[in-house]
């Protein structure tokens, strides 16, 4: 076996003959297929003219799938190619590469031409055929031997991932699009296998990971990559979708690439928009892992998963509510807790444990009673958040805000049953020597291992906290304080209610008669007189319009009551009160609002439950500022520098 990083700067080399016509962000365009289609020629080599032979024989009486199956037969792969040609013959006939190619390619079994056709490959060999570098570019991979005895599996999976990577890293502009950082997958993937060891151990232990926007695959990867240091005795089948085409046919021919001399196949990796179109429906995963978009809205999803909530409720994904539109994060939470196993240990079902990051928004936007409010209400009180760890800012291509892994799981070990886990890992990095977009820091293996080791600790330290599940939520309480009106009548608006009610005129002065133009600072009093005065004639809409019109709020009038022995709340006065779910209400509500507004009452019909998770409030560090006389011995030795440099200038 040689060595794979050969191979790997061999087919580096000839991304250089596309220079000129492609940019280097687009040379993925053409090195990935190529790279592809390279590997296949080579696999298929040993079974090619038998399987040219079988087509000729069943062409015109087989087609689609039950021709592929008897063709695959044949190649002892799942998938074949009948074509005449490989890339030696591809060689033979420079003037018809473009067309040969195209032949070449069609002649694959339907997994791998639906690949191809999502790579939009056409166009690529199309516009390299008219620069005069579609030659050059398959006479030097046909070069390249990436034959199964010259290159493994293992191999050439890990080729295929360091090509990936590398372009993606060029392409770093869109890269945070569909690919994440290989430290962050690699701390996300070390924490969901963290108390696993004894059950991959087993031998013949068979387990299945799920990413519903796996991109180019490369936390599916990053997974496969962990069983083979760790676990060889187990299998890890991997599964992904994604609707973005170029991403989705990279994720596929990288697990049809692994799969190639055994089980499996290219359906692993499946295309879709996985919040209207699960392609995994009813399917249950032991892992789940994922990167979903951040702030992405949902609005052309809208219809479709607002249906679902609305018709079947928890019998669908997104029982637990619906987040604002403008960010779906949490909708594809709820997708992948969907897709947990059951805990029965007796069946051999040991439930699900999921890794997903977030930005800072899926913590504590929406207040109680919320979409996301609920989402985090319903995934707390059913004690799946085991942790929350909170990576360094700049570690991502495409954005540096602050971003969250979080950990869910439907099986917690004893000790972290009703505790969740905080992990501070904000200073766990270290500078890039070169940027990559707003990538700028990278968290080192040796960090890695000192967060595992933090994580697996589960004590309180500087840099890890543990609370209680009812730590994060609150009651969300309605404080009302009472109307007070005041009663006066003038011309002015006097004027203002005949103009909306001309027919009441003599009722009005008789009302101006009686009670005169005084202020009456007790509209109860007053009301009753109205009434008795008028003897019940009016309509309510007319009684209302006449105090809109009449009276104003005071503080210094009476309350209004309402009823017989309560009063009418004053809609500008109302206020809540966020009311941590250890305390109290009644005793929080004495001792935090009635000193500061005696007159007020709760309004406990209205009240919401409501979770979110404030990092910073756990984590702050308060930095007292510098005393000022140090302050100004530093400018006061700023500007004698500045005097001493134009000193310098001007003599």
């Amino acid at each position: 076996m040689s060595n794979h990083s050969d191979h790997i700067n061999l087919i580096w080399q000839i991304a250089d003959l596309l220079r000129g016509p492609y940019r280097p962000p687009q040379y993925e365009r053409v090195m990935l297929p190529m790279t592809v289609l390279r590997r296949f020629d080579c696999v298929l080599a040993p079974t090619k003219e038998a399987v040219v032979s079988r087509y000729e024989q069943l062409k015109g009486r087989f087609e689609d799938n039950a021709l592929d199956a008897m063709l695959d037969k044949v190649s002892g792969q799942k998938f074949h190619n009948h074509s005449p040609f490989t890339f030696e013959k591809l060689k033979g006939a420079p003037d018809t590469i473009g067309k040969d190619l195209v032949s070449y390619i069609n002649g694959f079994s339907s997994n791998v031409r639906r690949i191809f056709e999502y790579f939009e490959f056409e166009k690529e060999i199309e516009r390299m055929n008219e620069a005069n570098i579609l030659y050059l570019v398959v006479s030097q991979f046909s070069k390249v031997d990436l034959h199964p005895d010259t290159v493994s599996n293992t191999q050439m999976g890990l080729i295929f991932e360091n090509l990936i990577r590398r372009f993606n890293e060029l392409a770093n502009e869109t890269a945070g699009d569909h690919f994440t950082p290989r430290e962050v997958i690699n701390l996300m993937v070390h924490l969901l296998f963290i108390n696993d060891d004894n059950l991959l151990s087993t031998p013949g232990t068979v387990r299945k990971m799920l990413d519903p926007c796996c991109g180019t695959g490369g936390m599916l990867a990053e997974a496969q990559g962990y069983m083979r240091d760790h676990n060889k005795q187990a299998q890890l089948y991997t599964y992904g979708q994604d609707y973005n085409k170029r991403a989705f046919a990279t994720a596929a021919s990288d697990m049809l690439i692994k799969e190639v001399a055994h089980n499996g196949s290219g359906e692993n990796i499946r295309y879709g928009d996985s919040l209207i179109d699960d392609q995994f429906h009813g399917e249950r995963f032991d892992y789940l892992i994922s990167n979903p978009p951040f702030g992405v809205d949902w609005k052309k999803q809208q219809g479709q998963i607002t249906r679902e909530y609305e018709d079947r409720g928890f019998a669908g994904r997104f029982g637990a509510g619906l987040p604002r539109v403008n960010d779906g994060a949490l909708l594809f939470l709820q997708h992948m807790i969907d897709k947990f196993e059951p805990v029965n240990e007796k069946a051999q079902q040991y439930g699900s444990r999921l890794a997903i990051v977030f930005s800072g928004s899926p913590l504590f936007t929406g207040g109680a009673g919320s979409g996301e409010s609920n989402i985090r209400r319903w995934i707390i009180e059913s004690d799946w958040l085991e942790a929350v760890i909170a990576l360094p800012e700049q570690m991502f291509y495409n954005t540096g805000i602050g971003t969250y892994v979080w950990i869910v799981t439907n099986r917690k070990e004893r000790s972290r049953k009703g505790k969740i886990q905080l992990v501070d890992a904000r200073s766990f990095y270290q500078p890039m020597r070169r940027s990559l977009g707003n990538k700028r820091r990278e968290i080192s293996i040796t960090q890695i291992d000192d967060l595992v080791r933090l994580y697996g600790q589960f004590t309180d330290a500087d840099n890890c906290k543990i609370f209680d599940n009812e730590d994060f939520g609150y009651t969300r309480v309605t404080v009302e304080r009472p109307l007070r009106l005041r009663y006066q009548m003038t011309l002015d608006d006097k004027a203002r209610f005949l103009d909306a009610c001309p027919h009441l005129l003599d009722d009005i002065q008789a009302v101006d008669h009686t009670l005169g133009r005084e202020p009456q600072m007790d509209w109860n009093d007053t009301e009753k007189r109205i009434r008795k005065l008028l003897k019940l004639k009016w309509k309510a809409s007319e009684h209302k319009v006449f105090r809109e019109v009449f009276t104003h709020k005071d503080p210094e009038a009476a309350r209004v009551l309402k009823g017989k022995n309560d009063y009418e709340p004053d809609p500008d006065l109302r206020d809540f009160e966020n009311i941590p779910l250890k305390e109290d209400i009644d005793d929080y509500f004495s001792q935090e609002v009635l000193p500061h507004v005696p007159d007020a009452w709760m309004d406990r019909s209205k009240d919401k439950v409501g979770y979110e998770i404030n990092f910073n409030r756990y984590f702050y560090n308060y930095q007292p500022p510098r005393d000022l006389a140090v302050i100004d011995k530093e400018l006061k030795e700023v500007e004698e520098e500045i005097l001493r440099l134009l000193k310098e200038v001007t003599e």
